[in-house]
């Protein structure tokens, strides 16, 4: 994988992650249960098709990866800011990578429980694969009922491959 791709990957997972944490928050409404269809582009990728993958989600899923990511926050950040208002949720993190240190600004804009678009920005001190920021932009969209055979957490990856990011939280099934 090219290495601006990984730290694009890298990046929407942890904003996506973080986008779906902030719409766990209680004070903040759930995205919808079902199958949620995520495009997401990254700076260095203008002119290429965003990757685009799906995941099925359920409240419980939302709050595991709620959890998660402010767990991963209060070990690795040193400032973690989510901010709530109407429709926007911003998030400013200061976080230490181990090999650099990140810096991150986001924005979420969601579109009552079906929708939302996310743009972030991160700077990496000293450079990460050769990059010192990144811009990611993340849309994601319900469009359905989960597909038979799946389970809350299964994401289906721009490549093709199903992993369930609950195991991968280590929750099990």
């Amino acid at each position: 994988m090219h290495p601006n791709r990984s730290i694009g990957a890298a990046i929407g997972a942890v904003l996506l992650a973080a986008a779906t944490a902030a719409a766990a928050a209680d004070e903040f409404p759930k995205l919808k249960a079902g199958l949620w269809e995520i495009n997401m582009t990254s700076g260095k990728s203008e002119g290429h098709p965003p990757r685009v993958s799906t995941m099925c989600l359920d409240d419980s899923v939302q709050r595991e990866m709620y959890r998660m990511s402010t767990g991963m926050a209060a070990g690795m950040c040193s400032k973690h800011e989510v901010k709530v208002t109407a429709n926007k949720v911003t998030t400013v993190a200061n976080c230490d990578l181990g090999v650099a240190k990140m810096q991150s600004h986001a924005v979420m804009t969601l579109t009552g429980n079906t929708a939302y678009h996310t743009e972030a920005r991160a700077t990496f001190d000293p450079p990460l694969n050769g990059a010192r920021e990144q811009s990611t932009v993340i849309d994601g969209k319900y469009v359905g009922a989960c597909k038979p055979g799946q389970q809350p957490g299964d994401m289906t990856l721009p490549g093709g491959q199903t992993v369930n990011v609950r195991r991968m939280m280590g929750s099990g099934s």
